[in-house]
Formats: structure tokens, sequence, C-alpha cells
């Protein structure tokens, strides 16, 4: 780490509170036992970004710098840091903050922990130039990868997970609900899969993409679809309407995956009977668990086509914009970098 960067205000983007988002500066970060500091090459909007911007993710403190979907470079490392990561190492990091001690970390399932954490969403997050993370979360990026592309590990992530929630066979009909970042990426996971797979999302430019992507079909809505039955599905929107609609389309046997996030008090309609009868499972993906390493490995590998989603770079002190732009269902990924871009 160069002195000249210690004691130096650091740029960061901020929620305040509720409503009340802005840019400003923060002490530089300094990495306590077992950490290290990472200058961020890009940081990704997720939609749980935008809930804790409206204080609708209620984990989150505030005053809080979100961003839990970044990679970047080690410029200093902590006393107790793994041995192994030196500065100058390029990383995504996964945001995961498992207690290690509770009944489900116990259980190998730490995406269930009592104690749940995760950089970004619990603690200071990676909408900043530099931030201070635990370094057994650091994952080093093969220098073929831009920090763009490596900051799409951390959603690949999840995605990963979800298929080993849902399983994929060969030759099956899958029906996917919204083709946003992560309904892109579980689109071609499920075909890397062997699946065939109709998208559905009200956007005709994401339709677009998954078509362009290898989709089967596309449609705007599952209505459009007819009687058209799979056997299985998943839903990338957490939209209740979206989920039932979905539910409906399965064959006999069927498969479903929540991967959407819903707000907290939202409810379906779903037949007891018909669970019964035509034995449906119904099963549900919670972030991140054991499968970051794989993501990585499968972006560096090219398995996955990152250029159709990085759609949107927006320098850190038009945070602001960058979420308007999301909210707005703008392009597909929008990145934030600390450093400028021209327009």
């Amino acid at each position: 780490m160069s002195n000249s960067r210690m004691g130096v205000p650091v740029r960061v983007a901020t929620v305040e509170k509720p409503g009340d988002v802005r840019t400003g500066e923060r002490p530089d970060p300094r990495p306590g036992p077992g950490h290290v500091v990472v200058r961020v090459g890009a940081c990704g909007i997720c939609g749980t970004d935008l809930h804790i911007a409206d204080g609708e993710f209620p984990p989150s403190p505030y005053p809080l710098v979100p961003g839990h979907e970044f990679s970047g470079e080690i410029v200093e490392t902590g006393s107790g840091a793994p041995a192994d990561l030196r500065a100058g190492d390029r990383v995504a990091v996964d945001p995961s903050l498992f207690c290690g001690y509770c009944d489900a970390c116990s259980a190998g399932r730490g995406n269930l922990c009592a104690n749940w954490g995760a950089i970004g969403d619990t603690v200071d997050g990676a909408f900043a130039e530099y931030v201070s993370v635990p370094g057994a979360n650091c994952h080093r990026l093969p220098e073929s990868m831009s920090f763009a592309e490596g900051a799409l590990v951390e959603p690949l992530s999840c995605a990963v997970h979800g298929m080993r929630r849902v399983g994929v066979a060969p030759g099956e009909e899958f029906l996917l609900v919204g083709a946003g970042t992560m309904g892109l990426l579980l689109q071609q996971l499920l075909q890397r899969g062997g699946a065939r797979v109709t998208v559905v999302d009200q956007n005709t430019g994401r339709l677009a993409i998954a078509a362009e992507l290898g989709a089967e079909a596309t449609a705007t809505s599952v209505a459009e679809l007819g009687h058209q039955r799979f056997d299985a599905a998943v839903d990338a929107t957490g939209a209740p309407a979206a989920i039932e609609a979905a539910l409906d389309s399965l064959r006999r046997g069927g498969r479903f995956l929540v991967f959407g996030v819903a707000p907290d008090e939202a409810r379906i309609s779903v037949s007891p009977f018909r669970l019964y009868n035509d034995e449906l499972t119904i099963v549900g993906s919670m972030a991140v668990l054991h499968s970051f390493r794989a993501a990585r490995d499968l972006l560096a590998s090219g398995a996955i086509a990152t250029t159709p989603l990085l759609t949107h770079a927006v320098p850190l002190d038009r945070f602001p914009e960058a979420l308007d732009l999301m909210r707005a269902g703008a392009g597909v990924k929008i990145q934030v970098v600390p450093e400028p871009t021209k327009d």
C-alpha cells in the first residue's frame, strides 16, 4: 500500500436513512485482524440495494454504504489475513458473513445462519473507492477477467446455488419468469444443464437478449403461452402474480424454484390439493452457499456470456442516478465504478 493513501478520505455512496441516498467521503478504511483492504474495481447494483435505499431490508442499519457484488485489487493486508493474499492480487469478494457456530452453520447451511450478515447489507460495502473485508472471503481472479466480469461472480454464485436446489436434467422443459441479470444467468445455467428454456418478461429488450442466449421461446406473460406445460419453473421476479401463474404452468410431478425476492408481507394462493395430487415440489434459494468458487471458475472458463449483461457502468459520484436506472429497468446489469467514466 502506498503511504500516500493513509488518512486520505475516500469517496463513498451512502444510504443515510431510508429515502436519503447521497455521495460523500468517509475515513480511509483500515484492515482489522484477518482483513484486507480492496480498491474497488466494479460493484453491481441488485434489487437488495433498492430495498436498502427504500428501508425495506430489515437487517440493514443506517447509515450504510451498500454494495455486495464487487471485485477489485487488494492494496493492504491486516494481521492474521491469509498468508497467500498479497497487495496487488485481483479478487472477487464473497459478501457472506456467517457466524460459524449456530445450528444452521454447524449443519453446513451458513446461508441460513441465525446471525446472518453480509458485506454491503449489514456492514459497509463496496459502493466506495476502498472497502475492508475478511481476507477469507477473497477469491483470486485470472488476469484475463475484467473487474466488471469479476463483479458478476457474486450474482452467478447465487444462481449456481439455485440450480443445485431445483436440479436440472437434459431435455427438461423449464419456464423462467424474469429476464433481468439473475434470470439471464439462470437461463444460461439451465441450458448448460441440457434444459430447453422458455423465458417470460415484460421487457421486450431483455427478451431479445434471452433469445440471443438460446431461449427456446420468449413471451411477455405466462398467459401468452396458452396451455403449455413445463417440467419445472423458476421465478426470478418475486412478484406474487408471476409466481402463481408459473405454478399453474407445471406438469404433474413438476418442480418450482422461488428465486426472486418478494416483500415479507407478500402472499400467494396455491391449492393444497394440487400440491398433494400432482406431487409438486416447491423450493427456495437464499443467496450464496459453497457456490462462489464454482461461479468464479464458470466465468473464467467462458461458459457464461457476460457481454450482453454488462450494459451500464456509472461513476460512483452518480450513484443516485444509477439507482434510478435500476428502478427504470434500463439495460441489464448496472455497475458502479469508482473511477470516472465517459458517458
